[in-house]
């Protein structure tokens, strides 16, 4: 039990770090992007972006753990290296939206990352349903965000 609660542990806090260092060193792209672009209708308040990435990071590191729980089955390798790679994806989009201010070529990252987090959903699908469903809310929040991120990109030439 021990051991199980560790791996659960262990992955949200590993993602939920990469998050926060995310957000530590992009601190004043942030702070740049509250203050100076031009949002579109719809768009959330900037207090409200922390508290879902919060929740989505956790449950993206909790579906983690049960796929690595998962009995070894021979497309754990396939289930993990996906989700690695939506998670580099993530991590680069705000280094590219918030870092750069580089709005086009973030939306295209963020395609690359929407389409990324299928591949592992359909994946995490066979391997834990669980695990799968639980990454509906941040695939509906990336969807989300590509509508924002097109919209200042066009607002914000």
């Amino acid at each position: 039990m021990r051991k199980k609660c560790k791996v659960y542990v262990g992955c949200i806090l590993l993602v939920e770090a990469l998050g926060a260092l995310t957000g530590y060193f992009l601190q004043s792209g942030i702070d740049y992007y509250n203050a100076n672009v031009v949002k579109p209708p719809f768009a959330p308040p900037s207090a409200l972006f922390p508290i879902v990435w919060t929740v989505l990071y956790a449950l993206m590191g909790y579906g983690l753990a049960r796929i690595l729980r998962e009995e070894p089955f021979e497309q754990k390798t396939k289930c993990v290296i996906l989700f690695i790679i939506q998670l580099f994806l993530n991590l680069l989009w705000c280094f590219i939206f918030f870092g750069k201010q580089e709005f086009g070529l973030a939306f295209f990252v963020l395609v690359a990352l929407w389409l990324a987090i299928w591949l592992m959903f359909f994946a995490w699908k066979e391997a834990d349903k669980t695990a799968a469903y639980l990454q509906i809310p941040y695939l509906l929040w990336v969807t989300y965000a590509g509508y924002l991120n097109f919209m200042i990109r066009i607002f914000n030439p």
